[in-house]
């Protein structure tokens, strides 16, 4: 079989896992307004149509608690794989619904295979590619994740020129396609080495490292540092007995475990989603209704995929910390400068156009168009930071023998509050309107120090010099200069000096 080791091939086609995140977030936003949508589910209240739109993120939270299991034993690849189809049996049951009841089944189906590649993608792309530029291919699952949301935004506002449940229905239907290039893409690629090391299968790990480090030259410096790396982190691993999630929270993984849950968490909590959910009601309220509304709220999709581009190519110079306290507090301003903006040129209305689970208003149109124009701001922020940083930041902390499950079980609280702010929305826009921005603001403010505090640094460092700065516990804020080699040589010196006292006491014993 013709194998592929070019990681930005690899980290291409792994990332339609991100766009399959991506397509599910735009083909409800698309509809949540649209007349079609709204009769045939007999006009879906706020708590409904929360329950709805939340179902999806429901089934990724159970995927991601499960993903790290699956994918130690059947790989990375597989794992993948296994969501693709996953996915594609949810695309199907959407796309032949009948009632809500079924919706909510096909999503919670769709959200099984998303919480498994969103979990497992950044995993497996982490550990195929080389240290420099890890941080950018990771990025690409981010970047995937927009794509797929502009892609599935204007396939959905095509088919509401379609009258009836056919709109819908095809939409949700065109969504088996990027689950089966994921499927199929993915053959030709290698398993993940790091996995195959862990299964004692040196030949083929040390065959795909080489090609990928080294252009097929086994005896290339930086192939032998690698595999010399690798080998001892196995050595280590297999000491412990099989991970547990329970292992997570053990003496010296329980803090990176709490900055990875966090770092999920506070990503959910800048209130991206939500702004891509229910971008339609936003601008809604702005005064943009119908087709005009749409199209206004699609430019945010196009920014969110341009903007997406500079983390790409900086993110691995910018470094991780500098790029998620920053982006925080520019977030907090624009969701500060919406509040306000909100609350002292608009007021509450009975419905707006019809709709009422929207009951703001913003009759003046220069202040409408200031709230556009901080929502595009804040989309552009987000997609420079915490868009693709978080995804990067988590696949890189955890220890070999933790990666899989710990990226699993930190996926899971992004989905969990993804399914909690899902809900909670539309009766917030309903009953405390413009005040939903602030509280989100507030967030963003809380996120930057608890970054400041307890993130460390990791960018242009190999995955197992990551695993040494957590275990010689430097402060955060020093992390980004810390002399790391040095400080493995001194710990193996330790190491070595304990271990011949210990043989020196048993010998004169």
């Amino acid at each position: 079989m013709i194998r592929i080791y070019n990681p930005y091939l690899v980290a291409m086609s792994a990332t339609i896992g991100g766009m399959l995140f991506g397509f599910d977030i735009s083909s409800v936003s698309a509809f949540v307004d649209n007349d079609s949508y709204r009769q045939f589910f007999n006009y879906p209240g706020s708590t409904e149509q929360g329950g709805i739109t939340a179902s999806m993120a429901g089934g990724s939270f159970l995927g991601s608690l499960c993903a790290g299991f699956v994918s130690d034993k059947l790989g990375r690849k597989h794992t993948i794989q296994l969501g693709a189809i996953i996915w594609m049996i949810g695309a199907a049951i959407q796309c032949s619904v009948q009632n809500v009841a079924q919706l909510v089944c096909g999503r919670v189906v769709a959200g099984l295979a998303i919480g498994i590649c969103s979990s497992q993608v950044p995993v497996y792309i982490a550990e195929l590619s080389p240290k420099k530029i890890r941080g950018r291919l990771v990025g690409l699952f981010q970047w995937a994740v927009t794509w797929g949301i502009m892609i599935m935004f204007y396939i959905s506002y095509g088919c509401t020129f379609i009258s009836g449940p056919q709109s819908f229905r095809l939409a949700w239907g065109i969504q088996m396609v990027p689950g089966f290039l994921l499927l199929l893409t993915l053959t030709p690629f290698p398993e993940s080495p790091r996995w195959l090391a862990s299964r004692d299968r040196w030949d083929e790990a040390i065959e795909i490292i080489s090609h990928v480090q080294g252009n097929g030259d086994v005896d290339n410096p930086e192939v032998q540092i690698e595999v010399q790396e690798l080998k001892e982190a196995v050595r280590i691993d297999k000491l412990s007995a099989d991970v547990t999630i329970f292992d997570l929270f053990a003496k010296g993984s329980r803090l990176r475990t709490f900055v990875g849950m966090s770092g999920q968490i506070w990503q959910q909590l800048t209130g991206m989603n939500v702004m891509m959910y229910y971008v339609v009601f936003t601008f809604a309220m702005a005064g943009y209704n119908g087709n005009s509304g749409l199209v206004s709220s699609s430019i945010q999709y196009v920014i969110n995929v341009v903007m997406t581009v500079p983390a790409l190519l900086f993110i691995d110079s910018w470094g991780r910390r500098p790029l998620l306290i920053y982006g925080a507090i520019i977030m907090s301003v624009w969701l500060f400068a919406v509040s306000g903006l909100m609350a002292s040129y608009g007021h509450w209305v009975p419905s707006v156009a019809g709709n009422a689970n929207i009951r703001w208003s913003v009759p003046s149109k220069p202040a409408a168009k200031a709230i556009i124009a901080c929502n595009y701001l804040f989309v552009a922020t987000f997609a420079t930071t915490w868009g693709p940083g978080i995804w990067i930041y988590v696949s890189e902390i955890f220890p070999l023998k933790q990666r899989a499950i710990g990226n699993g079980f930190c996926g899971a609280w992004n989905w969990i509050f993804n399914f909690a702010l899902a809900f909670f929305v539309p009766p917030a826009f309903q009953n405390i309107q413009w005040k939903t921005y602030l509280i989100f603001a507030v967030f963003c403010i809380a996120m930057s120090t608890h970054v400041f505090l307890l993130f460390p640094e990791t960018k242009g460092k190999t995955l197992e010099e990551i695993d040494i700065m957590w275990a010689e516990n430097i402060k955060p804020w020093k992390t980004a200069n810390a002399d790391l080699t040095e400080l493995a040589a001194n710990r193996d010196l330790v190491k070595d000096e304990k271990s011949k006292e210990v043989e020196h006491m048993e010998n004169n014993a």
